[in-house]
């Protein structure tokens, strides 16, 4: 069975990039989020989980980016 990203993980995603305050670590994480709740069989890149896990381990980034972080890495394949 293939993982989706939920709509509440979709609308917190289209919320971070819309914000101009987001760095650009969290908003690659929110697209590749956002991608994932159009096409459900698509997986986190290498490239996204490092950011993802970049921001999971500094306390400097948002909850709304950790959530998303959390969601994307749950995505990448083992």
């Amino acid at each position: 069975m293939k993982k989706g990203t939920a709509p509440k993980i979709a609308k917190l995603a289209a919320k971070v990039l819309d914000n101009p305050q987001s760095s650009k670590t969290a908003k690659t994480v929110a697209a590749s989020a956002l991608t994932q709740s159009k096409a459900p069989g698509e997986t986190t890149s290498a490239r996204v989980a490092t950011a993802a896990s970049k921001i999971l381990n500094d306390g400097r980034f948002s909850d709304d980016a950790k959530t998303l972080a959390a969601s994307v890495l749950s995505q990448r394949k083992k």
